[in-house]
């Protein structure tokens, strides 16, 4: 049976890896939307970041942003959901982390952009007006997700590691090729969300095609009725879905979705 919504991951899924969306994938996207087949970016990017594709948001206008920690009106420019950590909880597992893992650096993430720790390595360029200082002093409203960086783990240790320290307070997973850990409020991944957007919207999980290929993906994949994890996807999502897609830079979500929709 043909999906009745498409949910696709953005870097190293649907971007290529040089920032773009090919105008093949963009005009697959549009073919698919005129069949009245939502296409959903799921991505763990703040909301600055996914600005930058929302020319191809269709007419339903709605991404989940943050692994799901926001949904983004895109045609009002607004919150359509917010699901938030709270800073009393985010800052006793900052301390638990801290205490385990002595060498790890903060940040928070907002709407309205990111405040980092000092020591704190962001690797892109950090907006202008973020503020710098203790997490302490930084935690001071709820905030979208809480990033917590080590300069000497690979990704997958300090991933396991945290694991064990927060003792599933918080939801944490990871999309970077560096040990950059993103923390979500109880119960929010990719999924949950997508499946509060999807009820909204009359869509059932066994009617979602969803794309992925890093490890934040893993419960979206997991949720969705069909998955695809892309060509040179992480392992444990190649063993996870139900699919293999080619990879983003052949243009892998939009050969699957012509094929799904006979394009």
């Amino acid at each position: 049976m043909r999906p009745k919504l498409v949910a696709t991951d953005l870097d190293g899924t649907l971007v290529r890896s040089d920032g773009t969306v090919s105008a093949y994938t963009a005009d697959v996207l549009a073919r698919v939307e005129a069949l009245g087949v939502p296409v959903v970016f799921v991505t763990g990017r703040p909301l600055r970041w996914t600005e930058e594709v929302f020319e191809h948001v269709g007419e339903h206008g709605l991404a989940v942003v943050s692994n799901g920690a926001l949904v983004w009106d895109v045609r009002r420019h607004r919150p359509s959901l917010e699901r938030p950590i709270e800073p009393e909880l985010g800052l006793e597992v900052c301390r638990l982390l801290r205490a385990a893992l002595p060498d790890t650096a903060f940040a928070v993430e907002t709407v309205e952009g990111i405040d980092l720790e000092q020591h704190f390595d962001e690797r892109p360029p950090v907006p202008p007006g973020s503020r710098r200082g203790p997490i302490e002093e930084l935690f001071d409203r709820p905030a979208l997700k809480l990033l917590a960086r080590h300069e000497e783990l690979t990704p997958q240790e300090f991933w396991d590691l945290a694991e064990e320290a927060v003792g599933g307070r918080l939801v944490i997973t990871w999309s970077s090729t560096t040990a950059l850990l993103e923390i979500s409020a109880p119960g929010v991944t990719k999924a949950s969300t997508l499946e509060l957007l999807c009820a909204d919207l009359g869509v059932g999980a066994a009617d979602v095609v969803a794309f992925g290929d890093m490890p934040n993906d893993l419960p979206m994949l997991a949720w969705a009725g069909a998955s695809y994890a892309m060509a040179d996807a992480h392992p444990t999502v190649l063993d996870a879905a139900t699919h293999r897609a080619p990879s983003n830079d052949d243009d892998g979500v939009a050969r699957v979705l012509t094929g799904l929709f006979g394009l």
